[in-house]
């Protein structure tokens, strides 16, 4: 809150207070895509998930579902001994075993894990679909933000759009067109949009 450029700050606040108001004031699964690599995801996704732990009410859990190209773990003050692929791989681990503080408070995050080959497969799976409706559930204050891969160019993505309930999509200024943007607008649907 006391960052010098409130300009950045405000930008956040006020996309957080669109996502209110889209999911009801509800606590709700936030996906963050984009339609090319390297366009800002993991950048708007921690920024996101920093700007709702701001908010003294609300707790914020980061899930790095970005298998070719992780950028979470950079928040750990630790190496993680595991992560969301560990989780969906492993049955032996809990959801606490892979949930990880970040330094901020009100703010956790889930690191990818080791297992990311084949991650199409672990996201589709039902163990994928009960962790986020059990993360969801387990507290009301709790807003979950996927980071994601691109959703022009992975499966996964379009697997984690039916996990969620709104989706941020990041359009990287001068490298994409307009039939990518309404292609990746029809694959997530307007109303999640």
């Amino acid at each position: 809150p006391g960052m010098p450029n409130k300009e950045v700050l405000n930008t956040f606040r006020e996309l957080r207070t669109q996502l209110l108001k889209l999911g009801g004031n509800s606590n709700m699964v936030i996906m963050v895509t984009s339609l090319a690599d390297k366009a800002g995801t993991s950048f708007i996704s921690t920024n996101l998930g920093a700007v709702f732990a701001l908010d003294k009410t609300k707790t914020a859990l980061l899930i790095d579902c970005n298998l070719y190209d992780p950028s979470l773990e950079k928040l750990l003050d630790v190496e993680p001994d595991y992560g969301l692929t560990d989780y969906l791989a492993e049955e032996k681990l809990d959801v606490n075993d892979i949930i990880y503080a970040t330094g901020i408070p009100r703010l956790r995050v889930v690191p990818v894990g080791t297992h990311t080959e084949v991650g199409a497969e672990y996201f589709s799976s039902a163990r994928m679909a009960g962790f986020i409706e059990n993360l969801k559930t387990r507290y009301p204050d709790r807003y979950l933000i996927l980071d994601a891969p691109p959703i022009g160019v992975s499966a996964e993505a379009r697997i984690l759009t039916e996990l969620s309930d709104l989706v941020v999509l990041v359009v990287p200024y001068g490298r994409v067109n307009e039939a990518q943007v309404a292609a990746a607008v029809d694959t997530i649907g307007e109303d999640r949009l």
